[in-house]
């Protein structure tokens, strides 16, 4: 994988965010030429710090992937595009649906059209979601169960990703989804409440605060550390047998959140109790979900590397060390 990489001309969109940033470090570390484009919006969780490794190895470009006219120019010339820029709250692409149609739907397509006119030989990675299956009729979820998104987000991933693959079914060009679930590590966006229950819970339990639990805590989910992330994003942009389709990454061993709190609780000194669903929660939340990827594994030999006990010492570890990013920038 670091061969095929070497030289290549690479860029991230959301580059400053987290899976961007740490995709950029790996990608610097394989020889690439990294162009990282960020809109820079704060609540975004994008930084500079998270680049500070490799700032004198990578370009960036501070650019909104909203405006085509400077996406049409920096999509020239190069040979892999990952797309990573988007808005991931759920509670927010309700509350706010219109924003998250133009940064999730509309970009992606602006994307594409660029890449169209300009670059037609580009190879796009694409991040989508596991939100977009809804509640799981059946476990583990594979990529042939139904689609029902429960949220305005899950909505408009699905859509983005159906562009992605008429796209390289209708124009050739070289696409591939990948179905991301529960991420978490290093250079993680902590201090926004709304991007999921993992960030939250590591806020709190890295400043000592009661963490709420909705429901019984019974809930299970699959979680993959952003090395494992990584590694698949490299997989799906290199293999010509990915190329057209789209894959779910997912976890061998799922954990409740319950399970989630006790492996934690082994790092970190907390208390946590259990509350009802608010109302708005509930409305969107799917229940239990965890994702069969036998599918990618087949097509790129993908398989996660990173327990969950392994991958939250290693990200408690980070925090400890670097502090959360938008404390010690406020």
């Amino acid at each position: 994988m670091s061969e095929f990489y070497r030289g290549k001309r690479v860029l991230i969109t959301g580059g400053l965010g987290f899976i961007g940033s740490n995709l950029a470090v790996r990608l610097t570390e394989h020889g690439a030429r990294v162009l990282l484009v960020d809109s820079m919006i704060p609540a975004y969780g994008a930084t500079l710090r998270n680049i500070e490794p490799i700032k004198t190895r990578v370009r960036v470009n501070f650019s909104d992937v909203r405006d085509q006219y400077s996406l049409s120019y920096l999509v020239r010339g190069q040979e892999l595009v990952f797309s990573l820029a988007g808005q991931v709250s759920h509670h927010e692409s309700m509350s706010d649906p219109m924003t998250d149609l133009d940064i999730n739907c509309r970009s992606q397509l602006s994307l594409l059209e660029c890449c169209r006119r300009s670059n037609p030989a580009v190879r796009i990675v694409f991040a989508s979601t596991r939100q977009i299956y809804g509640r799981p009729r059946y476990l583990p979820v594979d990529e042939r169960h139904p689609l029902a998104p429960v949220d305005v987000n899950g909505i408009n991933k699905l859509a983005a990703e159906m562009y992605n693959s008429l796209y390289h079914s209708v124009y050739g060009i070289e696409t591939v989804s990948l179905r991301l679930t529960n991420t978490y590590g290093p250079r993680m966006d902590l201090c926004n409440h709304n991007k999921g229950f993992a960030g939250v819970f590591l806020r709190k339990a890295l400043r000592g605060e009661k963490i709420q639990v909705y429901g019984t805590g019974r809930q299970r989910r699959d979680f993959n550390h952003v090395d494992d992330v990584v590694d698949a994003l490299l997989l799906a942009g290199e293999r010509d047998a990915t190329q057209g389709q789209v894959f779910n990454l997912g976890h061998p061993e799922p954990a409740s959140l319950l399970e989630f709190l006790a492996t934690l609780r082994k790092f970190a000194d907390f208390e946590y109790e259990l509350v009802p669903f608010p109302a708005e929660a509930a409305a969107i939340d799917i229940g239990d979900y965890f994702g069969d990827f036998r599918k990618f594994h087949e097509a790129a030999g993908w398989t996660p590397r990173i327990g969950l006990e392994a991958g939250l010492e290693n990200t408690i570890g980070y925090f400890r060390e670097f502090g959360i990013a938008g404390e010690a920038e406020g």
